[in-house]
């Protein structure tokens, strides 16, 4: 069986018990517990959402081993610590927000600092560029499709309006730092060709 500690040191923030044990089989049933210990069919839009949420976070671990420009590289590492906070808030319905508007004014401050270093948009862009630039255009999918999953889970209610929003704020971040790592690596955006 799977152990892990947390190691010495480790701030627990969020008040939760120590993981000694990363293999519970408590989940070989099709369902799992949320942290209120509401026991959840594991194909419930709640945890489809706090799955993409999580595949998010994990794809901005991806960019950030990439090595991009250090103004990037601070701004996801917040972002990746508010998306745990976002986790966390759909895993505890009735507890309370986590996310709160500060976090949604962190994003819009990134966008006023990066956006007047581009190029005004003359069409759509195609994707892609550098190795980093195109892997947050790949995050910006996942936190859209992440935000259509949430959009859903409101309608059954228990969740509270500000994750919505600040998925929707993180989409337009993710696409201007799309842009941005690409003008940094020196790498020119190809537009879309409308009448290909």
């Amino acid at each position: 069986m799977a152990q892990h500690a947390l190691t010495a040191g480790t701030v627990n923030a969020a008040n939760m018990p120590p993981i000694t044990l990363v293999t519970t089989r408590t989940g070989d049933t099709g369902e799992t517990s949320l942290g209120n210990g509401e026991k959840i069919k594991k194909d419930s839009l709640r945890i489809e959402s706090i799955g993409q949420v999580d595949e998010l976070n994990s794809i901005l671990g991806v960019v950030l081993s990439l090595k991009p420009c250090p103004e990037i590289s601070r701004s996801l590492q917040e972002i990746q610590n508010t998306l745990f906070h976002l986790g966390s808030e759909l895993a505890k319905p009735n507890e309370g927000p986590t996310i709160e508007p500060r976090h949604i004014d962190a994003l819009e401050e990134v966008e006023v600092h990066l956006l007047p270093a581009l190029p005004v948009l003359e069409n759509f862009i195609l994707p892609g560029g550098s190795l980093p630039a195109a892997q947050l255009q790949l995050a910006r999918t996942v936190c859209r499709r992440a935000e259509r999953s949430l959009t859903a889970l409101m309608s059954e209610g228990r969740v509270s309006l500000l994750p919505l929003k600040y998925l929707n704020r993180l989409s337009d971040t993710l696409f201007i730092m799309g842009r941005y790592q690409n003008q940094q690596d020196g790498i020119i955006e190809k537009y879309w060709d409308s009448r290909a």
